[in-house]
């Protein structure tokens, strides 16, 4: 029984690592994207850069909250670009734990 789960666990460590893996090497590579969505993803850069900037201290809380807003939305946007599947480490951790539950 132990053996079975040392396995199992082993094979869901290297399985969660690969997919990690694989989904950084898709972030880093712009070639996979077009010349729109390589335009698109500077544009956002260009964007944050300039929030980043910003004085926040002088808005209103409308105002914070459109910026918030825009931010979310442009990351959103940016992660359905790059692609890519992540398991956390919570995630890692339930499956380990229902593996041992299950058997």
């Amino acid at each position: 029984m132990k053996k079975l789960m040392y396995a199992l666990s082993f094979l869901v460590m290297v399985f969660a690592f690969e997919v990690n893996a694989s989904a950084a090497s898709n972030k880093n590579e712009k070639e996979e994207l077009s010349p729109e969505q390589k335009v698109r993803l500077s544009e956002i850069e260009m964007r944050v850069e300039e929030i980043k900037a910003m004085d926040f201290s002088e808005m209103s809380k409308e105002e914070r909250r459109e910026v918030k807003s825009e931010l979310k939305d442009m990351k959103v946007e940016a992660k359905q670009m790059g692609g890519g599947v992540y398991l956390s480490v919570g995630a890692i951790i339930i499956i380990l734990l229902l593996l041992i539950l299950l058997t």
